[in-house]
Order: structure tokens, then sequence, then C-alpha cells
């Protein structure tokens, strides 16, 4: 008995290591001369390293994964052969095989040629094959990649070579019978399409905004569960009752009264930051941009000078900006300008948003869905209208603290929505 060493072979000119990505034997197994025993991976191609000997795998100098370096001992093989390390070896085991490219891959496996197997070991393939009761099947890692591609479970292609291994054209017989357990319902078969769309005109320039905001501004996100069940009982009898010449109320103009009162108290969250002069411009108007979905994509118009407007003339104001901001007609002096914005999806508003910063501003307010949940009123459970708050801030200028206590102070005008109409 003698004991053959196969040695990392020279990959490609310049190539001094390769990572083993399979292996297709292990400790105890029988080879045969051609084998493939294992493959390994450089950063131009896929290469199959077969045996130059037939014995028994005694040792595996590496792992699935390992970076094994050109000429270090890989693979040890027992033989027939007498005479032990004296007997004479090959200096470089059979050239190895290259896959990875259209060309290599069509020709993979094409091995010497050798005996057709017998017909005791032969598995026709025009009979619909079984799981072959293999642990692994060996194939190629391009022969597997084209296998998975296609659909097909290796383990249901009986090999027709002696060494056991599955070539691409085993596969392709395979596919081309057409078996009955390839079958693919139509709603599930493949969609392979692809479409580049360039991003131009509104879309381009909100990108280019949402990019510009996120690079520049550190956000931090605070959120805030909102009894709204008071609100709305006041908003519903107020729509009611409201004059011919007075909008419908949402609950945004609410929220604009609120943010003016809280503003009020912390003028840095009303307030735009330049980050180049490392200035921060506090705003004694509140300029209130409100977040609104077009055709077109999203844009911002402004209302101005909201801490100067009731809830009706809030509500009048936003309805006329939001109806030229969906046909187009918003002006620029309309779509710039604010100096805190506020985010809603309405009915899709979801439970929690993270909302991004209309940049050059420090703070952004994100309106959720009402729901109706129990909530503990300190004897039983109630239904009451629940609502989230998503506000995002600048961490350069706001800190946790002054966020949450801002969103705290809104929460409170909220809840009783009488204090929004107290002056002073």
């Amino acid at each position: 008995m003698g004991e053959f060493t196969i040695k990392m072979p020279d990959v490609g000119e310049g190539v001094a290591e390769a990572e083993l990505v399979e292996w297709h034997v292990k400790a105890g197994d029988p080879v045969r001369e051609d084998m493939v025993i294992a493959a390994v991976m450089t950063d131009k191609a896929t290469v199959e390293i077969p045996s130059p000997v037939s014995g028994t795998v005694t040792w595996l100098g590496a792992e699935v994964g390992d970076t094994v370096a050109v000429k270090a001992p890989l693979v040890r093989i027992e033989t027939a052969d007498r005479g032990g390390d004296d007997a004479p070896t090959p200096a470089q085991p059979a050239a190895p095989s290259v896959t990875g490219t259209p060309s290599a891959a069509a020709s993979e496996g094409e091995a010497p040629a050798r005996p057709q197997p017998t017909q005791a070991n032969k598995q026709p393939l025009s009979q619909p094959a079984t799981i072959v009761p293999h642990d692994k099947p060996l194939a190629s890692p391009s022969v597997r990649l084209f296998a998975r591609e296609s659909g097909v479970d290796l383990r249901q292609i009986s090999p027709n070579r002696p060494d056991g291994r599955i070539l691409r054209k085993d596969v392709e017989q395979y596919l081309a019978r057409g078996a009955s357990s390839l079958a693919v319902p139509a709603q599930f078969a493949r969609n392979t399409t692809t479409e580049d769309v360039k991003l131009t005109g509104m879309r381009r320039r909100i990108a280019e905004k949402m990019s510009l905001s996120t690079s520049r501004i550190p956000h931090i996100t605070y959120v805030e569960e909102i009894d709204m069940t008071a609100l709305e009982e006041l908003r519903a009898t107020m729509n009611r009752d409201r004059k011919p010449e007075h909008p419908k109320l949402t609950i945004l103009p609410f929220l604009m009264r609120a943010i003016v009162k809280a503003v009020a108290d912390q003028p840095d969250l009303n307030a735009t930051f330049n980050d180049d002069a490392g200035i921060l411009t506090r705003y004694g108007a509140v300029h209130v941009g409100i977040a609104a979905q077009t055709p077109a994509g999203l844009v911002v118009p402004v209302v101005r000078h909201a801490e100067a407007r009731t809830i009706w003339d809030c509500a009048g104001e936003m309805a006329r900006l939001a109806e030229a901001a969906r046909n187009g007609t918003a002006t620029r002096d309309e779509l710039t300008g604010s100096t805190i914005t506020i985010s809603s999806l309405g009915a899709l508003g979801g439970i929690v948003t993270t909302p991004v910063i209309n940049h050059p501003e420090v703070a952004i307010i994100g309106v959720n869905k009402i729901a109706t949940r129990p909530a503990w009123d300190g004897t039983q459970f109630v239904p009451r209208k629940m609502m989230s708050l998503s506000s995002s801030f600048d961490h350069r200028i706001i800190d946790g603290w002054d966020a949450a206590t801002f969103i705290q102070r809104i929460r409170v005008l909220l809840e009783t929505p009488a204090l929004i109409f107290i002056e002073g």
C-alpha cells in the first residue's frame, strides 16, 4: 500500500490561493482516477480538481470555505501501489477542469473516454427517475447551479457514469423528457423580464432630496400613542355644525394649531439648520409643510403663518394647496419655505412610520391611522380611538429629552382639544 498526496494545483496565472467551495468526497470514500474530488473558486472561475490516482481517501486538508494556498496539501489517498512515500508520484494532479464561463459550462464533465456502464448499473433516462440513495449527488458547481436554476433536484437523476457523476447533459435530457415532477402551473412560471426606468423630473428631484436628508441628517424617531377619542368627537360636532363656507375638518388643522403652541415653548423645533455654516435659524412664523402625494410624486405645499390662522383658516388653506399640488398649478413659493413639516398617510398610515426630515428643517411629525382599541381607564377596559405620532428629529440639534417633551406637549393638546382654543 502507498499514500498519494494531492496538492492545490496552480489554478491560474498570478493566483496564489483559492477558496474551497465543495468536497465531493470524505475520509474513507473510494475514488477512481480522474474522478472529481473537490471544487475551488478564484475571483475568475470555479475549478474542479480531479484525482490522478485510484484509492481510498484518508485525509482532507481543508473545510469548505477555507482559503488554500497553491501547492498546499489538499487530500491524501491510500493507493494499492507499494513503496509508500518512496513510490514515484506525479509532480502535478491531472489538469483541473475550469467552470464558470458559458463555453466551459457547456463542455463540463467531458472526461476521457472510458467503458460504458453495464446494464446492471445503468438506469435508462427514458424511465421516470427515482430518488438516488446518495447523501449528496456528485456534480460540479456549474451543474448544480444549472439544476437549481432549472428547478431540478439532482437526486431525481440517476447518474449514467461509473464514477456516479451527473453531467449537464444528464440534466438537459431530464428536462427534455418533460418529467411530470417538473410540471409547474402557469401562474408560477418564472418571470425573468427586467425594465430600466430612468428617474426624471419630479421623481429625480424627490430622490435627490431624500438622499440629501438621509445622508446629512442623523435622525432620531420618537413614537407616542395618543387617545384621539375626545378630538374625534369634537371634530365630528364641528363638521356637522359648520357653516357652508367652511371646509370639512380633518385632524391636520388641529395638529397644526397644536404645533404652533408647542413650538412657542421650544423654538429650536421650528427652525432650519445650515450645516455648512453651522447656523441654526429659528423662526417666529410657523410655516407648516404638509407632505402630499400627487400623480407626479411627493410634494410639500406650505401653509404659511399657521400661528395667525384659525382652525377653519388652516383647513381652508390646506385644502386649496392640496388641490393646487394635485393638478400641478402650485407655485414655487407655495412649495418651499416650510419651517416644520407634517407627514400623513391617512387611512394607510399604519401603526408606526419613520418619516424623513425635510432638509434643512430639524423636525417632522408623522401621523398614523386612528384605530379603535381597548384602553384601561382605571377600573375597566373601554374602547378608545388611538393613534400613534411617529416623529423624527435632527439629533445634531434636538436631544431625545427635547423631542419627547415636544411630543408630550402635543399629546396633551390633542387629548384635551379645548386647550388648543385657549389663548395664552
